[in-house]
């Protein structure tokens, strides 16, 4: 059975929104793995936004299954992955200006920069997966840089307006998971996944783990972080 790594970003959200200390992301993890989370996710940005370096350091000490950092491919990140030394870390892209991740790392364009940040991650211990589209030249990069696994950005395919797009983006994901898993790579899924568009992903049996926040967070805020995650958990269970 696939893996649920769950992202706690939006509920330092909800915290930032009033500049105070609640809804505090560390006892949402701390809900999500009394659920069942097999991992907690959250993403470090530069303009910390939400989460923030002191929620990084408590959940280390907290987090009992894994913890994931996302964070851009930067000197300070790295710093602080460093010291901090989270299970994993994905490496993802990011500017100041969007809302959310808007898609995988560029590869191809910055092998070089990203193969350093790889080396530098590993040789501290620390396993690293690369947040990137369904893009096989973009997996056989990760492959060739020496990247732990990958992260399919599943974005596409959650947010198509037709069901033509959407077959056609899953299609993406299907061959994007099959040749990650040629090539001996870990493969993940995450981004815009919901309880609805996790069901495209039965008999997806490549697809290791699945990393979702917001979907789950939103319905926390109706019934319980808790049952929350156990709904998705069951969802997985049955693809």
């Amino acid at each position: 059975m696939a893996k649920l790594a769950v992202n706690v970003d939006h509920v330092a959200t909800l915290r930032e929104a009033r500049g105070i200390n609640y809804p505090e992301p560390v006892a949402a993890a701390v809900a999500a793995e009394t659920a069942g989370a097999d991992g907690i996710v959250v993403h470090l940005r530069e303009d910390r936004r939400h989460i923030n370096e002191r929620d990084v350091r408590l959940l280390k000490k907290i987090v009992q299954s894994k913890l994931i950092l996302e964070m851009a491919a930067t000197s300070e990140m790295l710093g602080i992955a460093l010291d901090i030394k989270p299970e994993c870390v994905t490496l993802v892209p990011e500017t100041k200006k969007e809302l959310t991740t808007e898609g995988g790392l560029d590869l191809i364009t910055h092998e070089n920069h990203i193969r350093e940040a790889v080396t530098t991650l590993k040789n501290g211990g620390i396993a690293v997966c690369i947040f990137i589209d369904p893009d096989l030249d973009q997996i056989k990069v990760a492959h060739k840089i020496d990247a732990d696994m990958i992260e399919i950005h599943t974005g596409a395919f959650c947010d198509a307006p037709t069901a033509a797009q959407k077959q056609r983006e899953f299609f993406r994901i299907v061959d994007a998971a099959k040749i990650g898993t040629k090539l001996k790579l870990e493969v993940n899924a995450g981004h815009g996944i919901c309880y609805n568009t996790i069901k495209a992903f039965k008999g997806l049996a490549e697809i290791s783990e699945f990393s979702i926040g917001h979907s789950i967070v939103a319905r926390a805020i109706l019934t319980g972080m808790e049952q929350a995650v156990r709904d998705m958990k069951q969802l997985i269970s049955g693809l």
